[in-house]
């Protein structure tokens, strides 16, 4: 079997230091024979061997995320600091992605397609993982969509209950209005429109497990009557209504699909309604993460704006409001990936080691994105040719925020919402 050289070792140690700060991680190779020294370094990547190293210089993503997570790559120190390196120094190169993941890339996109049938299977695997694991980590509302905070010192609690609200003040909504929302998640957006707002909401999702939940919400607090959990596909939307607002749901459409999705629009509010969206952006196109499509998002494309924009031409809406809300997810995801943290056990004992290093790799690495600006969160706000004026001002999205902020304790829980996991 052919020796190989020590220098050969550090010439590939070398290529693969190119992918991230070279003064701040410390990269070392098997038995530390071959390392990229740092005197200070945030983090220390730990290859095992040549394999790895040799999987990492021709598909660098994949492999990394791959590695880490059946734990053969380990990482020694911060891994949201060396994220935070990676994304900064990618983001510097601006290189094309390589010839085999590109090819790779584009097979993996027809196989995920966002047709009708592909999105109930792309997210049947993300959002159907139980709702027992989210209850681990996320709010007790399960609004697993970037927060709000008023005050750096809100609760998530809080920040979520600010966040519908900062919604609804963009929409204005009056009572006895009607609104269409398309991905509704666990409910929580549709039920506080209803309870706080007085309107009449049609919602629609087609993960099974979140449809269940938000319906047994509505019940308990009394509000079948005025919202409706539908479990089915947003182009199925139907009827008119005032409003349409959709939060977190683009992620999971596709450029491709971007005609229908204004088409299900100008069904829905025609010239005279109003509507907001509320999604991941990024600021220059460019392909998703292959891993986190892989083992996270299958199916899921991250536009940038001028994308997103391209659904409101098609049929002449003003786009009144644009806001960027990156450092609200970035801190969202603090609190995301400390309660994930502090549930270890109880996701090893739920699924295994191997899916809580993933999970663990995507939330941390979805911080270390918003940190660095590899990823915004744009909430667009946009109208009808014939749409009443909404507002002169910013000022009334923000005149009772500080209010708004102790809302959320002041407001009686129902039972769901005592419950434990």
């Amino acid at each position: 079997m052919p020796i190989f050289p020590r220098w050969a070792d550090q010439w590939l140690l070398g290529r693969i230091s190119k992918a991230v700060e070279p003064e701040s991680v410390r990269i070392v190779l098997g038995n530390g024979e071959a390392t990229v020294p740092v005197e200070s370094p945030v983090a220390t990547l730990v290859i095992p061997d040549r394999k790895t190293l040799l999987r990492l210089m021709i598909d660098p993503e994949v492999a990394f995320g791959d590695a880490y997570s059946d734990g053969t790559l380990q990482v020694q120190g911060s891994l949201v600091e060396l994220l935070e390196a990676i994304y900064q120094a990618t983001s510097r190169e601006q290189s094309s992605e390589p010839l085999y993941p590109r090819l790779v890339s584009k097979w993996t996109g027809r196989l995920q397609a966002n047709s009708l049938p592909g999105s109930r299977r792309n997210i049947h695997a993300h959002y159907d993982l139980g709702n027992d694991f989210y209850k681990l980590w996320l709010d007790r509302q399960l609004a697993y969509t970037c927060a709000y905070f008023p005050s750096p010192t809100a609760t998530l609690e809080q920040a979520q209950t600010a966040k519908l609200e900062h919604i609804c003040r963009k929409l204005r909504l009056q009572p006895g209005e009607t609104v269409v929302e398309a991905g509704c998640g666990w409910g929580a957006l549709a039920l506080h429109m209803a309870r706080q707002y007085g309107v009449s909401v049609k919602a629609f999702n087609v993960s099974h497990e979140q449809i269940a939940f938000a319906r047994q919400r509505a019940e308990e607090e009394g509000l079948s009557q005025q919202v409706q959990f539908i479990e089915d596909d947003y182009r199925n939307i139907s009827g008119k209504f005032d409003a349409f607002v959709s939060v977190g749901m683009l992620e999971h459409v596709g450029v491709e699909n971007y005609n229908a999705l204004a088409d299900v629009i100008q069904r829905a509010i025609g010239a005279s309604g109003r509507g907001l969206l509320h999604f991941i952006g990024k600021d220059q196109p460019g392909p998703y993460s292959r891993w986190m499509r892989k083992r996270i998002f299958p199916g899921a494309y991250i536009p940038a704006l001028r994308q997103a924009l391209e659904i409101f031409e098609r049929w002449n809406y003003s786009v009144l409001d644009i806001e960027n809300l990156r450092l609200h997810y970035a801190k969202t995801l603090e609190h995301w990936l400390d309660r994930f943290e502090k549930s270890q056990q109880q996701v090893v004992s739920m699924y295994d080691a191997e899916f809580l290093r993933a999970w663990r790799l995507y939330l941390a690495g979805s911080l270390a994105a918003f940190r660095s600006g590899s990823l915004q969160l744009f909430q667009i706000v946009f109208t009808g040719s014939r749409c009443p004026p909404m507002w002169w001002t910013r000022a009334p999205l923000y005149s009772e925020e500080q209010l708004e902020i102790e809302k959320p304790d002041a407001i009686e829980k129902p039972e769901w919402m005592h419950a434990t996991s």
